[in-house]
């Protein structure tokens, strides 16, 4: 399709495909694609069949001014999903999620259940006709009818106030309480619903961060349940509930690791279970994955020598092998793990990042959804055994890009590995060389694999600049060294990564080295102030998201206990930004949402008045200052709202022309400036 990036306008409409799910018999495929909505403030979601053999056009399944997402297929065939959408039998229900059925044979999707605290997700079973769907409980309520009547009193009243007796209080963009997830199991999800059951009463927030897990024939459910411990801290564990009798059990429990259940085997007889290395200021994190056996026994570590970190998919059918995906070099690639000898092969060989892996029944055919740089989500189909990939027919094609993407290397100080991908503009060449942008990727565990919607460095080429995309210390694919020798010195080795890696940059003939900026959010955030305080070979800086002063934000993150493992007292002093202030000699770009509770919003706050107060560019007598802080008040770690993505990035381009280009941009009329 005919794409114009240098338009906002047409790159925040694009559809963006998400979520995937496969029927008992291999036949239908459907997604879910978000557009934007009719006043172009908001993206609506819609769910869509593809089919697996590529000869049928995608087809749309659902239409609501609500939208729809989390579908979930049932054995004979009929699609669960959530939506908003009202009630045809009540025109007084209450605006909340709710789980609809849409017939396998066609025809009007009909409300399955509704209730006062909403319906965020549902599962089903492999082989049985049971599905577990998560809503939210008020923490006191003892049953739905209690339920309701406290939301009503709470409602009427007027009380947003909640009393907390634990820690946290908020994660990422929400504030916790009194509402708490829970699991409920639905006898008769192909029908009317029937009544539910609550299946683990006593949770109380256990749920937070959790996805319930089936067993094939549904009798019981596996689940990562979060606990409490002493000084504010909670570990992660792995629980068993029957579904009859709704007995707890709890499989894997120390406080050496947090514990997240994958699959169960087809038989029935073997769970996957993801173990997560606990933290310490000596210990970076690690991740791999145990058999453990459900008939008794102590979990096996699986494929323990390979050096990544696998994200469990799928089975195959006859239990011999699991099918994974793991970051790789700057991809995420399908592996087959043979669960008898740990021995590993890759399945897909292509620079793309793959996720939501399904097989077919046959065992012979996958389906995933797949992005890198050169495109966004899309399904496709994988041969197992050839690892061949075929793009389906999707419900959007992909965007014409305004440039090219190479693979570079850079040698760190210590003589390891640092590779990046490279984002050229049309035209870039010894001729006409291009100003270029350093990207530094958040986390810091993770890794530039895939398409981005808010970081699209073709943004940035549709307008002349080349965008580096490094991986340095602390990035995931490259083994465990890599996260080791970042780990609690974010301003050692991470950052002579990112100089190595400029340095080979500057000294390319296609690249103007005498315009360069540096941008990054989050722990990229982290590391652009750190930038700023230790070179001045930048023109410009943008910083969104980011880390200041250390000793203030681990208290006052979301995952303060996370944060106290990861530092000493003396590493976040030794590793903080704010203590280089005055060193700080290039424009910064400030960026920060007040909903941001990963990075609260007084680490923006400080950073802007310590620049304007502390740094070599101060604001003069006038309060003018070449810095510049974008504040979101309704925005939170990320920018999502698609009027804001569009603020987001032409503030940045206009910070960044003044800066490396000495031209003047045009600010949105909507800033009112």
């Amino acid at each position: 399709m005919t794409t114009d990036f240098s338009d906002l306008d047409h790159f925040v409409a694009l559809p963006r495909v998400s979520g995937l799910v496969l029927d008992r018999q291999g036949t239908r495929l459907v997604t879910t694609v978000a557009t934007l909505d009719p006043k172009r403030t908001a993206y609506r979601s819609a769910l869509w069949e593809v089919d697996p053999g590529g000869h049928r056009p995608a087809r749309r399944l659902t239409r609501s001014a609500a939208g729809e997402s989390g579908a979930a297929f049932l054995v004979g065939g009929d699609l669960l999903f959530t939506s908003s959408r009202p009630d045809p039998d009540d025109a007084d229900a209450e605006d909340r999620p709710a789980l609809w059925r849409l017939p396998a044979a066609g025809g009007e999707a009909s409300l399955v259940l509704s209730r006062a605290g909403g319906i965020s997700g549902v599962t089903t079973a492999q082989n049985a006709e049971i599905a577990v769907v998560t809503g939210g409980v008020l923490a006191g309520s003892t049953d739905e009818e209690d339920d309701v009547e406290r939301r009503t009193a709470r409602k009427d009243g007027g009380v947003a106030a909640i009393l907390h007796s634990g820690y946290p209080v908020r994660y990422w963009d929400a504030d916790l309480g009194p509402e708490e997830p829970r699991y409920f199991g639905l006898q008769d999800p192909g029908g009317d619903g029937g009544e539910l059951q609550e299946l683990i009463p006593s949770a109380r927030g256990g749920l937070r961060n959790a996805h319930p897990v089936l067993a094939p024939d549904g009798s019981v459910l596996f689940t990562a349940l979060t606990v409490p411990e002493e000084f504010g801290s909670e570990r992660t564990v792995l629980a068993r509930v029957d579904v009859a009798t709704r007995e707890l059990t709890i499989l894997l429990d120390d406080r050496d690791n947090d514990y997240v259940p994958g699959p169960v085997s087809p038989d029935g007889r073997r769970l996957v279970v993801v173990r997560e290395r606990r933290t310490t200021a000596e210990l970076a994190p690690h991740t791999d994955l145990l058999l453990l056996p459900l008939d008794g026994g102590d979990p096996v570590p699986l494929a323990a020598d390979w050096d990544r970190w696998p994200a469990p998919q799928a089975w195959l059918p006859d239990g011999s092998a699991l099918v994974v995906t793991a970051d790789d070099d700057g991809c995420a690639p399908v592996f087959l793990i043979d669960t008898s000898t740990g021995s590993v092969r890759r399945i897909t060989q292509d620079a793309a990042a793959y996720s939501l892996v399904l097989l077919a029944p046959d065992g012979l055919t996958a389906y995933a959804l797949r992005s890198s740089y050169l495109f966004p989500a899309e399904i496709v189909r994988i041969d197992l055994a050839s690892g061949a990939t075929e793009r389906l027919l999707n419900p959007s094609e992909r965007p014409e890009l305004p440039g090219t993407i190479e693979r570079v290397e850079s040698v760190g100080e210590d003589g390891h590995s640092v590779r990046s991908w490279l984002v050229l503009p049309e035209g870039a060449s010894a001729q006409s060389p291009a100003p270029a942008l350093l990207w530094v990727h958040g986390g810091p565990i993770g890794s530039w694999n895939a398409w981005t919607w808010r970081w699209s460095p073709w943004i940035m080429a549709a307008r002349g600049y080349a965008v580096l995309l490094p991986d340095p210390a602390l990035s995931t694919g490259y083994g465990q060294h890599m996260v080791d020798r970042g780990w609690g010195q974010w301003g050692k080795a991470p950052y002579t990564d990112l100089m190595r890696a400029t340095d080979d940059l500057v000294a390319r003939a296609d690249i103007d080295g005498t315009r360069l900026a540096a941008m990054g959010g989050s722990f990229g955030g982290y590391m652009a102030n750190w930038i700023a305080g230790h070179t001045d070979r930048f023109a410009a800086i943008v910083t969104h998201a980011s880390l200041w002063a250390l000793d203030q934000f681990g208290p006052t993150t979301d995952a303060a206990y996370y944060w106290k493992r990861e530092m000493t007292p003396a590493a976040m002093l030794e590793n903080s930004p704010h203590t280089h202030v005055a060193d700080i000699s290039t424009p910064m770009l400030v960026i920060h949402g007040d909903k941001d509770y990963r990075v609260p919003i007084g680490e923006g706050l400080r950073l802007w008045y310590e620049l304007l107060s502390s740094s070599q560019l101060p604001a003069d007598d006038d309060g003018v200052t070449p810095h510049r802080f974008l504040y979101f008040p309704d925005e939170n770690h990320w920018i999502l709202k698609p009027q804001h993505a569009k603020i987001w990035y032409s503030v940045i381009e206009a910070f960044l022309a003044a800066h490396l280009l000495g031209e003047e941009r045009e600010l949105p009329p909507e800033l009112g400036l």
